[in-house]
């Protein structure tokens, strides 16, 4: 997977912006706040139908334009592609178009037409932050790899949204438990197919995670990732299919009682986690800092591979102003896989993050102005 050029119209601070990249490492340095990390959230829009930084699409508009327009040239297997999206202001709503080579596409749509790895400062809370960011992680992960996954996921969670709307009323007596069997059954069933697929992709993600780990410590810890289900045991998750299905299914309904007092649906994979451990030592709870970075940087070098391993081929990798927050060691580690192996985009403040000898392509930014 290789970006090879970039266009920019209102988008944030860019009045007009085009860019053409080397298939290496291109880094873009220069001080805070010049639109250094708006390039790379640019090139993750485009293959997240979203942005990293903003869940409200209309700030990615220039102030007080009517659209903005983000177009990225791309191959894929040695393929070339081209994505372009508009996004239109609309009162509160922002209209997005995507095309696609030539054809109009739904933004559901566009997962896995563009792979890209994000690691920000924010990663490094990856283990000792809150579940949602590592079942965020891992279902980023999985996606990406697999398409028919993300609809799994997007079915999950609009079935979700509605047994716990249903769950509110039922609470407050305006409609019949009765009405929950229908949406019990679909979210069982929903739930047992992203279970399996997650247990799956965390086997081979402990093995890769693992081996990068070894290699940034000298083989002196092993790291170690388990997939926890929410109030299921082994025995349960270790079924076929059609049997966990079925697990799911009574134990959403030996729960329906607090389900309702509580007004929300308290299993599923939606409550799952995932547990680090080196050396048998668990990582969020015990591990330092210095360990638990370690462990990040294993996990999103390990992501890299499990892509590639997937799908056939690296994804883009963006490194939004990390290099700072690693000593000299992760960085050199960091640097010396991606060279030669992964098209890298990085943002830094200083030079002094990098080999003396210079790698890839350098851009220097300031004030949405970008030049070599």
């Amino acid at each position: 997977m290789r970006v090879n050029a970039l266009k920019l119209h209102n988008f944030r601070n860019y009045v007009n912006l085009k860019l053409v990249f080397t298939q290496n490492i291109n880094i873009f340095l220069g001080c805070n706040a010049q639109g250094k990390t708006n390039i790379l959230e640019a090139i993750y829009f485009s293959a997240m139908g979203r942005s990293h930084r903003t869940s409200i699409d209309n700030e990615l508009v220039s102030w007080q334009q009517a659209s903005c327009l983000i177009n990225i040239g791309f191959s894929r297997i040695g393929v070339e592609n081209e994505l372009s999206l508009q996004l239109k202001p609309l009162n509160t709503r922002c209209i997005k178009e995507i095309v696609y080579n030539g054809h109009p596409i739904k933004p559901r749509d566009l997962m896995g037409s563009l792979n890209v790895v994000l690691f920000s400062p924010e990663d490094l809370m990856l283990i000792k932050g809150m579940p949602a960011a590592r079942r965020h992680f891992l279902d980023l992960e999985i996606s990406q790899a697999s398409p028919a996954y993300y609809q799994q996921l997007l079915k999950y969670n609009r079935v979700l949204a509605q047994r716990n709307n249903l769950l509110k009323k039922i609470r407050e007596r305006r409609e019949n438990s009765s009405l929950l069997e229908a949406w019990d059954e679909q979210l069982a069933q929903l739930a047992a197919v992203i279970i399996i697929k997650r247990l799956a992709a965390v086997k081979k993600l402990t093995m890769l995670a693992n081996l990068m780990h070894r290699k940034i410590t000298d083989s002196k810890e092993n790291l170690v990732v388990q997939y926890a289900v929410h109030n299921l045991d082994d025995a349960e998750i270790l079924k076929d299919c059609g049997e966990l299905q079925q697990a799911i299914l009574h134990k959403l309904l030996s729960s329906r009682d607090n389900d309702i007092l509580r007004g929300s649906t308290g299993f599923g994979p939606h409550r799952d986690d995932l547990v680090f451990t080196v050396n048998g030592i668990n990582l969020r709870n015990f591990g330092s800092q210095g360990q638990q970075r370690t462990g990040v940087l294993a996990l999103k070098l390990a992501e890299l591979e499990f892509i590639k391993s997937e799908t056939g081929d690296y994804p883009v990798l963006l490194l939004d102003d990390v290099m700072s927050e690693l000593d000299e060691q992760r960085r050199t580690q960091l640097l010396y896989f991606i060279k030669d192996r992964i098209q890298t985009f990085i943002t830094a403040t200083d030079e002094k993050y990098f080999p003396e000898i210079k790698q890839g392509k350098y851009y220097y930014v300031n004030n949405g102005h970008v030049a070599e």
